[in-house]
């Protein structure tokens, strides 16, 4: 049985981000990374292993137009 205490999300935004039409993610949890809309927070996140939110990250750097 996990006994953990939940971590309480800490939001941030991408130092690229240059508005407010972005993702903002809480990945202070050793566990998990959680995502969720900026404009949008009260519809909810979306919820990624780390290693999962990690694999991602790095094929979006890859992408064509990542960076653009």
């Amino acid at each position: 049985m996990n006994c953990a205490s939940p971590v309480v999300p800490n939001w941030r935004t991408s130092t690229h981000t240059k508005s407010d039409s972005c993702v903002e993610v809480a990945d202070n949890d050793v566990r998990e990374v959680r995502v969720r809309d900026t404009k949008a927070r009260a519809r909810g996140t979306v919820t990624a292993r780390r290693d999962a939110w990690g694999a991602f990250v790095e094929y979006a750097k890859r992408a064509p137009g990542a960076g653009s």
